[in-house]
């Protein structure tokens, strides 16, 4: 598993440093203006309802049914299942591509009501979520697609999709004078690479032989249990999409810039997220899914011991990074072109609100296997919903004094929330089996990161003293070595601890 989870990491970490890079190209083109904040929004909008009927949902309810077929009937009646959950999946988003085109000015009116008093901006968000909202209907199809091989253990294919996006955008903003703004650039670069991840994933589908075909529904057990887990996902995934719909709504209606400057520093953020914490549950769902199939409960424990020591691990030194020292990363990553200095500041504040909440976000894919693997979609459900509701509140009272940086805030709180109800529901059923090796592990990233959060306060005032004579690249190189010496401390502190308690993150 230790393999599984660096192969997705790594292929996760490709993804997440070309996103960089389009989200650098994106800054320098179009910064926190107008253009940028529709290009969000649309952006935003498809992606919103992906993770509501896709990703999130259909993962949980999907990944455990498939892998349970596969286990018990074989590779045949599990194709014929994948197959006609592809066909009525694609029917259910051809239809809400249908009627989202029809009905988007009531969409963006409903998801940005800010932009309202802006007509102009109003319209191009409009014209822009028309463009990228197909992107829904394909990536829908590559989700479905991706869970088929997970479940057959082939990983690379659906890991490495995400990159095609940021490539696709970064190629469209190359040819931005083609397009009436940079805008509409970004916004086709997202349609075209929901296709070309559906090629990627289904050509490793076919090689595979799995690829599911056109098929008629018909309601057999496997279906009617996958409807059964699918509803409560449903709902769970909706929640959680309903405080990110808040983040929308709320920051459009604070000054031009809030939905830019939430976005950029939440790409930043979503790094380690999607790297360590994504890739961890993305390969621990299967693992612990088969387990428990078979009966071996102990084992699927000692496999999620091992996905949530090795997150600890790889997480801790980026909520260290962006806590300390949020201004030099916006500014060295991103300052550049229209995105100016009061931009990276705002920007930071808000990253480092985010920081608060990444310790339980890395850690929830690996909480909620403990239900999604004994398709258990109503317990994540009501933990879900209970966070929501204490998310949106703060939202609503933090965003008056705090601006868009309290919408962070009460993301951050909103997670801890989450995570704290998942561990200790799954504790009560006897669904989570944290041992010693975990707890040493916990001790060993808690020292290395002490010493990193040290030498991260102190370290940039004399350094700077030494950058700031430089012609150029004051910041980035600052930040360079920085991150440098700061991985070393931290690396070979957590190695020495973990050989001191006598810990192998590989192990169970």
């Amino acid at each position: 598993m230790f393999k599984k989870i660096l192969s997705v990491g790594g292929w996760t970490l490709v993804s997440r440093l070309t996103g960089f890079i389009r989200d650098v190209v994106l800054a320098a083109v179009m910064g926190v203006g107008p253009i940028a904040d529709a290009f969000v929004v649309a952006s935003r909008i498809p992606n919103h309802f992906r993770a509501i009927f896709s990703e999130g949902a259909f993962n949980s309810a999907f990944l455990p049914t498939y892998a349970g077929v596969l286990e018990r009937e074989g590779a045949a009646p599990a194709r014929s299942f994948a197959s006609r959950i592809s066909t009525l999946m694609l029917i259910v988003q051809v239809v809400l591509l249908v009627a989202a085109l029809i009905g988007m000015p009531v969409v963006v009116s409903l998801l940005a009501p800010g932009f309202s008093e802006d007509p102009a901006k109003f319209d191009l968000a409009v014209t822009l979520t028309r463009i990228t909202f197909p992107y829904l209907l394909f990536v829908t199809l590559v989700t479905i697609l991706s869970g088929i091989l997970n479940a057959h253990e082939r990983f690379a294919a659906a890991a490495a999709a995400p990159v095609l996006l940021n490539v696709s955008i970064v190629v469209a903003l190359a040819v931005a004078f083609l397009f009436p703004n940079a805008g509409y650039a970004a916004a086709w670069g997202v349609t075209v690479a929901g296709v070309l991840e559906l090629l990627l994933v289904w050509f490793s589908a076919k090689r595979l032989g799995v690829a599911p075909t056109i098929a008629a529904p018909r309601f057999d057990p496997a279906m009617k249990h996958f409807f059964k887990v699918l509803g409560p996902a449903v709902i769970g995934s909706a929640g959680v999409q309903l405080a990110l719909f808040a983040d929308t709504i709320i920051a459009s209606l604070l000054p031009t810039g809030a939905v830019a400057s939430l976005y950029y520093a939440e790409r930043i953020y979503q790094l380690p997220l999607g790297v360590i914490g994504i890739a961890a549950g993305t390969v621990l769902l299967p693992e612990m899914s088969r387990r428990i199939a078979a009966g071996d409960v102990i084992g699927a424990h000692g496999a999620q011991n091992r996905a949530v020591g090795l997150t600890l691990a790889l997480a801790a030194p980026f909520v260290v990074a962006f806590v300390t020292m949020p201004d030099l990363i916006m500014s060295a990553l991103f300052q550049r072109g229209a995105f100016d200095a009061a931009a990276a500041e705002r920007s930071g504040a808000v990253l480092a609100a985010y920081a608060l909440g990444l310790p339980p976000a890395v850690l929830i894919r690996s909480a909620v296997a403990s239900f999604y693997a004994r398709s258990d979609t109503v317990t994540p459900l009501i933990a879900s919903l209970t966070a929501v509701a204490v998310n949106v509140a703060l939202k609503i009272v933090l965003t008056g004094p705090y601006g868009v940086v309290g919408l962070a805030l009460a993301t951050a709180i909103g997670i801890w929330v989450n995570l704290g109800l998942l561990v200790l529901l799954a504790l009560r059923r006897d669904w989570m089996a944290p041992g010693g090796t975990l707890g040493r592990t916990a001790a060993a990233v808690a020292v290395a990161s002490l010493l990193l959060g040290a030498f991260a306060w102190f370290a940039p005032i004399p350094l700077s003293e030494w950058t700031v004579r430089l012609p150029a690249w004051n910041s980035e190189i600052l930040l360079a070595i920085l991150g440098t010496a700061g991985a070393l401390l931290y690396g070979g502190v957590l190695l020495a601890g973990l050989k001191v308690l006598g810990v192998r993150l590989s192990r169970r």
